[in-house]
């Protein structure tokens, strides 16, 4: 390993709208989070990654940026931008910004002025092309579909000119291709780290790169007309030639951590061509492989008993990865963000919520690289309770799919259902700071309410209180992790899974002069697990008593232990 700083670090993902509001309209802040700093600090984290803050149209929760180098007014200015950095930095906690890269909203001057003028200069920012004809009408120029299952081209007014949009069309892609382009992007990039912002998430990076031959795919149609071909926007190989002018222009020349989020598209190959000590062009990749195997993703059809996590398969996604980069390049480990539903909810069970939060969090602190928590998970936050589709109705991006449920012949009752235990909105929710109104969130009403658990005891003041608690656990298991020697042996040791064909226990071990292992079992029942090892210290455990005898590790529900062993 080449020592950089985010080797030591342990990373905590902060969605700054529902973090922590100071001034009182019902929106987390900047200020929020700076308030919290000394919360971040005494748990233990020392690298936030703070979701997207740009001036935005908002639908899409700033991923939909309208200038670059203007903050939201409702996040803050650019004077408490600099004030958290400072304050961060004070405390030993580096910051990096999400940024979205790939796309503008409407509203933005760029994309304004291309809709007045297709002859100007920010035409050329986005990806512009007459429509081609077939008799008397006029199609899109080819029949791509995108990820909101529609062309990814929308007609510009009554002309024969089309954009493209690989997400929503109220969020035009950015042409790449064009220098010009990526000079405004360069510039926008060096403004923050000359700031002292401390790297990037750069979001959907993996679209970057078109097929600008504008040909038809040759996958099956649908009934829209549209193919989806991901190889025509995903991770192709123009893409490789961006991400090295990125480096060279901007990314070489300061010591940031820069992680690209690709989505499922991206093999473990790719990644590691993107992020290679050797020879890559940024420091880590984010994906999505390991976060959805239980079923749930698009499960409105499936029954709740057939929404189970698929133990071994878990294992074969984490394992993929490892034995193509695990010493090659930094990889970031997380089990939930911003488009997903809770981890306790989706690995675990809200009934056992101490013991399946402890249980996850050991699981994967110590499989390898860098671990990024996700808000609320350090107080073990769940899916929502909501009793009504009016709570996710007030979000602009849940309407359409609402209204395409019910279309589909859905009832309201179940798509309710099927969204408080799928919708990324469960991840959205006001952070549980104590049993006040909001959950102490807010003093006004929050866009999303809080999980009313906050009442029973869900909450960051009641956990602090006790010693025992999921925040306890956490602090400690990061005071461990954060050890040089385990640090040292998390990421530089071999890692091999023990029985990785079990289907219900999660265990590991990391090889070294004195071995650690990691034994989960990740079932609301008790499991019997052979175990023949020699145990010599038990650094982390979260229940009372340790049953082994006759080669069996008798595992209660959820129960995890991290051992040393000989």
């Amino acid at each position: 390993m080449n020592g950089k700083w985010w080797h030591n670090a342990v990373g905590y993902i902060i969605y700054p709208q529902a973090f922590k509001d100071s001034n009182g309209d019902g929106i987390g802040d900047l200020n929020g989070i700076i308030e919290k700093l000394d919360y971040l600090s005494f748990l233990g984290v020392n690298l936030l990654w703070i979701g997207p803050i740009f001036d935005s149209a908002n639908p899409y929760n700033g991923y939909d940026s309208r200038d670059f180098l203007t903050l939201a007014p409702r996040y803050g200015d650019m004077a408490d931008l600099k004030r958290l950095l400072d304050e961060a930095h004070a405390r030993g906690i580096r910051i990096i910004m999400d940024f979205p890269l790939n796309h503008t909203c409407k509203e933005h001057p760029w994309f304004q002025k291309a809709l007045k003028d297709p002859t100007s200069e920010e035409a050329g920012y986005y990806y512009i092309e007459r429509g081609k004809r077939k008799g008397r009408k006029l199609l899109p120029p080819c029949n791509w579909e995108s990820f909101s299952e529609d062309s990814v081209w929308t007609r510009i007014g009554k002309s024969e000119y089309f954009y493209l949009h690989v997400f929503s069309n109220d969020i035009p892609d950015l042409n790449w291709s064009n220098p010009k382009l990526r000079e405004k992007m360069y510039e926008a990039l060096r403004y923050y780290l000359d700031m002292g912002v401390d790297g990037f998430r750069l979001d959907a990076l993996a679209h970057l790169a078109k097929d600008t031959s504008w040909s038809d795919s040759s996958l099956p149609v649908k009934e829209n007309g549209c193919a989806f071909d991901t190889s025509k926007y995903s991770n192709r190989p123009e893409l490789y030639e961006y991400l090295r002018l990125l480096k060279q222009e901007v990314f070489s020349h300061y010591d940031c951590l820069i992680v690209g989020e690709v989505g499922g598209s991206v093999t473990p190959e790719g990644a590691l061509k993107m992020a290679s000590w050797h020879d890559g062009y940024i420091n880590m990749v984010f994906n999505f492989d390991t976060v959805w195997n239980n079923h749930n993703y698009g499960s409105i059809d499936k029954k709740d008993d057939e929404i189970k996590t698929e133990v071994a398969e878990l294992k074969k996604n984490f394992m993929r990865w490892y034995e193509v980069c695990g010493g090659k390049c930094d990889m970031p480990l997380y089990w939930c963000n911003h488009d997903h539903p809770r981890v306790l909810s989706q690995y675990g069970n809200p009934k056992y919520r101490e013991e399946s939060a402890k249980m996850l969090f050991t699981t994967i602190l110590f499989l390898y690289g860098n671990d990024f928590i996700y808000f609320g998970d350090e107080i073990g936050m769940s899916n929502a309770e909501y009793d009504s589709l009016d709570d996710y109705l007030v979000d602009a991006g849940m309407r359409p799919e609402i209204e395409r449920f019910r279309k589909q012949g859905y009832s309201d009752e179940w798509i309710l259902h099927y969204l408080n235990r799928s919708s990324r909105i469960n991840s959205r929710l006001p952070m549980q700071w104590d049993d006040s109104e909001n959950a102490g969130f807010s003093d006004a009403k929050p866009l999303f309410r809080a999980n009313p658990n906050y009442l029973r005891g869900v909450n960051v003041k009641d956990e602090m209180k006790d010693t025992d608690s999921i925040f306890h656990f956490y602090k400690y298991a990061i005071g461990i992790r954060k050890d040089p020697m385990i640090n040292e042996q998390v990421l530089n040791c071999r890692l091999r899974l023990e029985d990785p064909e079990n289907e219900d226990v999660f265990a590991y071990i990391h090889d070294g002069m004195e071995k650690i292992m990691v034994v989960s079992n990740m079932r609301d029942h008790d499991v019997d697990f052979t175990f023949y090892y020699r145990i010599t210290d038990i650094m982390l455990h979260n229940y009372d008593g340790l049953m082994l005898s006759d080669g069996k590790l008798h595992l209660r529900p959820y129960e995890s232990l991290l051992l040393r062993i000989s």
